[in-house]
């Protein structure tokens, strides 16, 4: 199943947030691959700052499910500078319906 999703970065961290995703915790890279997410892909809409993810998942839950887990609430603190978060530090994040899919 592919899931997609937008967020929202603080203006002027394009680079900072690159950055800190190039250099994803392995750990981190581990527990989504564990967890069923696979080819996940973040793209910014520079004019309004917007994130937008889209990653395949096998089963239920994707990556904006797992926040319970310690290391997840770990790097929702590391980018709580540069993001939009929520009172427990998690991505503002909104879910998007697929209108078109052309194979």
């Amino acid at each position: 199943m592919k899931v997609a999703f937008k967020m929202k970065l603080k203006p002027g961290f394009k680079e900072e947030y690159r950055k800190r995703h190039n250099e994803l915790w392995p750990e981190l890279k581990t527990l989504l691959k564990e967890q069923g997410v696979s080819d996940y892909s973040i793209f910014l809409d520079e004019e309004t700052n917007i994130l937008f993810g889209v990653q395949n998942q096998e089963g239920e839950s994707s990556s904006q499910d797992l926040g319970t887990l310690e290391i997840v609430q770990k790097w929702w603190a590391f980018m709580a500078d540069i993001m939009e978060t929520n009172e427990d530090n998690s991505p503002v994040t909104v879910p998007l319906e697929e209108v078109f899919y052309m194979e």
